[in-house]
Parts: structure tokens; C-alpha cells; sequence
């Protein structure tokens, strides 16, 4: 904090850092976000170490600037953070204390997680926040990202038994969705665009009845072929050939000898 001040200082500081508001830094804050998940699904945990800063500098930024406009301070952050969970996790802190410790009984994650959602909605109305009678989340920001999104409305509707209970009927609407993908081919590029959407929502539906993490499975599968691809490029340099004058058999061949690399 004593440097974020530094940087923000009005006579010695930096001016790209006091020129900065809130909504300048938002992006960056989205960016630092998205950068710790990529080094977390490429396993790449020293660079983890990094974006994690880079990503906590984002919060001490935004907490200098409130601190200057007299709204709250980093303290106050930390304060609201810590009360938050404690009140949140009644069985581990049942007197509403840190110091205080809960019984041997054990709660299973789901309960543990509904019982987290009752809370901030008791949470909500004491503070005079209208709770809307809809299963439907109503804070789910329009930055987030989409599979993550679609995971989160449809855990809100099986919440309340809006769902299928096995996992066959889901891999079923998968194949329904990629025919309508098919048939919509020549209604032009609006209906596909609706009918891939439909495919990739069922998509994050089977995922979610695997208990994988859509987001996560993506940004991995893309990691993946990413190694692979230049991994393709590399082995077609070392026999000489220029990769973009290869026909797609080639190209064939050179990816699955990257698989086994």
C-alpha cells in the first residue's frame, strides 16, 4: 500500500498511475484474471506466483483510489472480507468468531454450498436488497465468462429441480442440438449462431453433470492444441518444409506425431 501510494503520489508520483479511475483499471483487473486462470490450465505454477501479484496489485490500485476519494481502505476491505466468511461458515466458526470452532459434524460441499446462498440472501434482505423470486442468479456480471455463465444459470435451475437426473438424456440433447446445427446451415448466419450456442450450452450441461469445470476443460483443451499445433510447426521446420505449403494429410501426419511428444 505504501507503494501504490508512492505511485499515486500527486506531485512525485507516476503519471500514468494518477491519471488512472476506477473504470481505466477495470479492464486491466478483468485481464489479470483471466491471466492467473491461463497459468493455472497450463499448470505453470511459477508464473502462478506472478499473475497472483499482478492480480492482488489490481485490488491494492482500486483500494488506493477509494482510500483518496475518502470512500473505504484497503483495511476496510480486508475487514468486510473476513467478517463476510466468518458469518458465512457458521459450521466452522458456530459463534461468530474466528476463535470459535464447530463440532465434529460434517457437512457435505453441496450442503455447505446451499447453506452459503441462504446466508447472503438473509444477508440481502437486511439490507433492504430486493431478492427476486426468480431461481434465476441476478448478480452474475456481463464480463463473465460465458461457459462459466451458462454453468452458473444451470445450477440455479436444478437448484429447484429444473434438470435431468442422469447424464444420458443430456448426451441426447447433444446430439439433437448438433442436428439442428446441421439443418440450419442454409438459414443463414443469425440461425446457426443460435443453434451453436444451443449445442455448446448442452455442452457445458454435460460437463456440469461430470462434475468438470467447462471453463477450466476449455481453457485446457486450448492449451492443448496450442502446444500441439506448434509443436506440428516445429517438427515440419526440422524436415525442411514450410508448414503453410503442406496439404491437410501432411499436416495430418505432423499432428499425430505431436501427440506423442
Amino acid at each position: 500500500m505504501a507503494l501504490m501510494a508512492r505511485l499515486r503520489h500527486p506531485e512525485h508520483g507516476c503519471p500514468w498511475d494518477l491519471k488512472q479511475t476506477f473504470s481505466t483499471i477495470a479492464p486491466y483487473t478483468l485481464e489479470e484474471a483471466s491471466e492467473v486462470a491461463e497459468a493455472i490450465a497450463r499448470e505453470d505454477y511459477e508464473n502462478l506466483k506472478e499473475e497472483l501479484g499482478d492480480l492482488l496489485f489490481q485490488v491494492l490500485f482500486h483500494a488506493r483510489i477509494a482510500e483518496e476519494a475518502g470512500m473505504f481502505s484497503f483495511d476496510d476491505i480486508c475487514q468486510e472480507l473476513q467478517s463476510k466468511l466468518v458469518r458465512r461458515h457458521p459450521h466452522v466458526f458456530p459463534g461468530g468468531t474466528q476463535s470459535s470452532f464447530a463440532s465434529d459434524d460434517k457437512l457435505t460441499p453441496e450442503a455447505v454450498k446451499q447453506r452459503w446462498q441462504a446466508i447472503k440472501a438473509e444477508e440481502k434482505a437486511k439490507k433492504n436488497i430486493a431478492v427476486s423470486t426468480s431461481a434465476m442468479p441476478d448478480d452474475l456480471p456481463s464480463s463473465m465468462p460465458a461457459l462459466l455463465r451458462a454453468e452458473k444459470i444451470q445450477s440455479a435451475a436444478a437448484h429447484v429441480g429444473f434438470d435431468w437426473q442422469e447424464v444420458e438424456p443430456v448426451v441426447d440433447k447433444i446430439h439433437e442440438e448438433l442436428n439442428e446445427v446441421l439443418e440450419a446451415r442454409g438459414e443463414g448466419i443469425e440461425r446457426v449462431s443460435e443453434e451453436v450456442g444451443d449445442l455448446m450450452f448442452a455442452c457445458v450441461n454435460l460437463a456440469r453433470h461430470l462434475k468438470v469445470d467447462a471453463e477450466m476443460a476449455m481453457r485446457k483443451a486450448s492449451v492443448k492444441f496450442e502446444r500441439r499445433f506448434r509443436s506440428m510447426e516445429v517438427l515440419a521446420d526440422n524436415d525442411g518444409l514450410s508448414f503453410q505449403q503442406l496439404t491437410l494429410d501432411e499436416m495430418e501426419s505432423y499432428w499425430q506425431q505431436s501427440k506423442v511428444l
